[in-house]
């Protein structure tokens, strides 16, 4: 399976995923950040899921600004969309989506932190997405978050992926290092991209990372 990773700056109109769909057109899976997509362009990001016969994995405000999860699947149908988690609950369900590409998880931004507990062990994933909304605070935000995610590709057995935004900072504090990882089911690096917003394309097979030069970050 070939999964892009994408690494987009915050926008309005779906410009760098347009563009990378373009460029892209054979790819298995896009994970993309969490609240990439308005709440008004969720139909055209099923129509572009649709016409490349490729799920897409990210996150969108809705009409109260409030961060929900979503997976469009290669036929343009909706396979998760659910409210983001509190910070203090215990994760919501459905956390999992089963796809023609994968059993996914899907652990939104934060939720990294409530997946350990959360994530159903008697369920089977292959890989668990984390789309993340802007990227690390600080550089021991950023091996807490990688540490965690390792935690979970282990005991899950799966690989976990994550990518945030090329820019925006948390409560814009002004300071911000973009994310980017994958780590394979015995919690070992496949990606671990610091402070660096190109796009990446990862083959599930042969587990090798493609820089993608192109990328409009």
């Amino acid at each position: 399976m070939k999964i892009l990773v994408g690494q987009p700056k915050r926008e309005e109109n779906l410009e760098q995923l347009t563009y990378e769909i373009q460029k892209h057109e054979h790819v298995d899976v896009i994970l993309y950040p969490e609240s990439y997509v308005k709440s008004g362009k969720l139909d055209e990001v099923a129509g572009l899921a649709k016409k490349i016969e490729t799920t897409i994995v990210t996150g969108y405000k809705d009409d109260q600004n409030l961060d929900r999860s979503f997976i469009v699947n290669a036929d343009g149908e909706v396979i998760l969309d659910r409210a983001k988690t509190p910070e203090n609950d215990n994760l919501y369900m459905p956390s999992k989506a089963i796809d023609q590409q994968a059993n996914m998880g899907y652990l939104l931004c934060r939720e990294v932190f409530q997946g350990e507990e959360g994530l159903p062990t008697e369920d089977q994933y292959d890989i668990i997405f984390n789309p993340i909304g802007v990227g690390m605070f600080s550089e021991e935000q950023f091996v807490e978050w990688t540490s965690e995610a390792r935690k979970i590709a282990k005991s899950r057995k799966a690989l976990v992926i994550g990518a945030s935004h090329a820019d925006g900072s948390y409560r814009n504090c002004g300071f911000s290092i973009p994310i980017a990882y994958c780590f394979d089911e015995e919690g070992q690096d496949v990606l671990v991209s610091h402070n660096d917003t190109r796009s990446r394309m990862i083959d599930t097979n042969l587990r090798k990372v493609e820089v993608l030069e192109y990328s409009m970050s």
